[in-house]
């Protein structure tokens, strides 16, 4: 029988941290989370696609109830399936919410598709009964493992904090299975954020990898020096030196920084990752491209973007998304990219691992979990039930 949504649900949670990095504090930061329920039913239960998205970006209740709520339940139900009729279709769902709006203006209103996208996606793919990596991989005619490579997104700035807590933070990383870890920069003198580097290379030893993250706090007089400082130093990589639209900032420092370096987290939209790759003068064999699909108009958008730097020469192991979600990990498994990033101890329960899953050697095995798995993460699950009852 065609698939019918029934009613669409969005909430504003709080995730309010004393952590800042360069360019922000989260001592105010929410997100929201939305249900798609539907009225398909397997093994006995209604199936509810469910959505949150990354932190670093607001809540975006308004978009979502005044327009795009109310665009998917006033559709003609036969024009949000398939071909077959038998589950919904991510893209026709996608078209529904996005019509009447004027091109441009990504910011804000791609948070807000994006987080229902994420629930559409995963109500699709538990009605296939299928975790969603699966369902990608057969989209691409690829095999899926499920294995996830995930580095430890940590090292912000603390009220406090010095040296030795900053280390021993990076200990626990590791006794926690990572091999890489990340840092925040900027936010200090580059001489402290020098002492910075150092003292958890130090600790690290040769156990583990180093990335670095500016946030986008750098101008180019500054961004330069960073990354004359930095290139003596076997990193990871470096992550968005400067503002995220000035691909002139990144084509200058790639002509000074040599290694790795990574951005895209802040672009929102297809349109803005072809300018990147098309000006910043990114390297296809070094740099990582880390566009956010709960941010950037969801996995719908996400796949013509990948769609777009595959025909530009970029091998999906130079994906690298933002995230620290469900989602991204699915992303990764099911489409080939690189990795991704987890919040360890951060964010909770919204950052956390799935029940009995643990992270080896870098990696993480998704559970085979229909849809995106957020009902095998517990804590998750509870947390996300209750913002949306």
């Amino acid at each position: 029988m065609p698939v019918r949504i029934l009613d669409v649900r969005e909430a504003t949670v709080p995730i309010a941290s004393t952590i800042r990095n360069a360019t922000i504090d989260f001592s105010q930061m929410t997100i929201s989370v939305v249900a798609v329920i539907t009225d398909a039913v397997r093994n006995g239960q209604r199936v509810v696609g469910y959505g949150y998205h990354s932190n670093g970006r607001y809540s975006q209740s308004g978009p979502i109830r005044d327009r795009f709520i109310p665009r998917i339940l006033a559709a003609d139900p036969d024009d949000l399936l398939d071909d077959d009729h038998d589950n919904l279709c991510p893209a026709r769902v996608w078209a529904t919410m996005m019509a009447n709006e004027k091109p441009g203006g990504h910011g804000e209103r791609s948070v807000a598709v994006g987080t229902l996208d994420m629930a559409i996606w995963d109500a699709i793919a538990k009605i296939a009964e299928m975790p969603l990596y699966a369902l990608l991989a057969k989209k691409r005619n690829q095999e899926a493992s499920g294995r996830v490579f995930l580095y430890a997104a940590g090292g912000y700035y603390y009220p406090g904090q010095d040296m030795r807590a900053l280390c021993d933070e990076m200990r626990r990383h590791l006794d926690e299975g990572f091999t890489a870890v990340k840092i925040k920069i900027g936010g200090a003198s580059l001489a402290e954020d020098r002492k910075r580097v150092e003292a958890v290379l130090e600790e690290l030893g040769p156990h583990a990898r180093l990335a670095v993250d500016a946030n986008g706090s750098l101008d180019l007089r500054m961004a330069v020096a960073y990354g004359e400082m930095l290139r003596e130093y076997d990193l990871l990589f470096f992550e968005e030196p400067g503002d995220p639209l000035d691909f002139a900032l990144q084509s200058v420092l790639a002509g000074v920084y040599p290694h790795a370096m990574a951005t895209g987290e802040n672009l929102f939209s297809l349109q803005d990752a072809r300018n990147l790759v098309r000006y910043a003068a990114l390297r296809r064999d070094r740099d990582f491209l880390q566009f956010d699909a709960s941010l950037s108009y969801g996995l719908t958008e996400y796949l013509r973007i990948l769609a777009m730097t595959e025909a530009q020469g970029w091998a999906p192991s130079r994906m690298l998304p933002h995230g620290g979600h469900v989602m991204a990990m699915n992303m990764v498994a099911g489409l080939g990219l690189a990795g991704t990033e987890f919040y360890p101890g951060l964010f909770e329960p919204w950052g956390n691992l799935p029940d009995h899953c643990r992270i080896e050697d870098g990696y993480l095995t998704l559970p085979e979990a229909p849809g995106m798995g957020f009902e095998a993460n517990s804590a998750l699950f509870e947390a996300i039930k209750q913002a949306t009852a």
